[in-house]
C-alpha cells in the first residue's frame, strides 16, 4: 500500500510530466531506475529504430545513466552502432573528436541537472557538448531524471546545480577546483573548471524531439 509520501511522490511526478507534455516533451514516469532502463530498451528505442529508422546512438556524460544500467544496456544493444564517449581507455582528444560527431547521431542519451515544476529542462556543462545536443544536433533526445532532479523553479535549478551537483561532480572527477573544498560555488577561474556553458530549454522543438523519463527514484547528482 503506498503511504502518503508515496502518493505525494507520485502526484508532484505527474505534474511535471503534464507540464513538459504542455511544452512540447514527451515525458513518461517510471517507478524505478530499473524500471526507466527497461523502459528505454524495451519500447523508446524499438520504437524509434522501426519507425524512425534509428540505427546510431551515444551519450552525455550522466550518473543516471550509468546507475541505472542504461549506458551498458544501449553500449551492448546489437542493432545500434554507438560512439562511446564514456571509453576512457582512448586519448582524449579521441573522445572530443567523438563527442562532436555524437552531434550527429540518431538517438542522444542523456540526464539532466534539474527539471523545474513548470516543464524546463537546466542545465551547466563543462565541454558544452551536452547542452548542445540538448538544443540541436541529434534527431532524438532521451533524458533520464530521477525525482531528485525536480525544483520549483529556474533560479532553484541553477542553485542546486552551483551549490549541489557541481561540487559533487567536481570531487567525483577529481578536479582541483575550489567548491571541493569549500562545498559552495566560487566561480572560480580553475583550470579544472566544469562550469563553463548553461542550457535552458523552455520547449521542445520540433515537439516531441526531446522525450524526458522521470523516475521516482534518487538518481544521479
Amino acid at each position: 500500500m503506498d503511504t502518503p509520501l508515496d502518493i505525494f511522490r507520485k502526484g508532484r511526478l505527474a505534474q511535471v510530466r503534464n507540464a513538459l507534455e504542455h511544452n512540447g516533451f514527451e515525458a513518461f514516469v517510471q517507478g524505478s531506475a530499473a524500471a526507466a532502463r527497461d523502459f528505454v530498451v524495451t519500447e523508446l528505442l524499438p520504437k524509434l529504430m522501426d519507425e524512425d529508422k534509428a540505427t546510431t546512438a551515444s551519450f552525455g556524460g550522466s550518473m543516471s545513466l550509468v546507475d541505472s544500467g542504461l549506458y551498458e544496456a544501449v553500449k551492448s544493444h546489437p542493432d545500434l552502432r554507438v560512439l562511446d564517449t564514456y571509453d576512457t581507455s582512448i586519448p582524449r582528444y579521441e573522445v572530443l573528436d567523438m563527442r562532436r560527431r555524437a552531434l550527429l547521431v540518431d538517438v542522444f542519451i542523456t540526464g539532466t541537472n534539474a527539471v523545474t515544476e513548470s516543464g524546463k529542462l537546466v542545465n551547466l556543462d563543462g565541454t558544452g557538448n551536452r547542452v548542445a545536443a540538448l538544443a540541436f544536433g541529434p534527431r532524438h533526445v532521451i533524458v533520464l531524471a530521477g525525482r531528485n532532479k525536480v525544483v520549483p523553479s529556474v533560479v532553484a535549478a541553477m542553485a542546486r546545480i552551483r551549490d549541489w551537483a557541481a561540487p559533487v561532480n567536481a570531487a567525483r572527477l577529481e578536479r582541483k577546483t575550489p567548491c571541493v573544498k569549500t562545498l559552495h560555488c566560487e566561480d572560480c577561474s580553475s583550470p579544472d573548471r566544469i562550469c563553463n556553458v548553461w542550457s535552458i530549454i523552455e520547449k521542445s522543438w520540433p515537439k516531441g524531439r526531446i522525450k524526458i523519463v522521470l523516475v521516482d527514484e534518487d538518481l544521479g547528482f
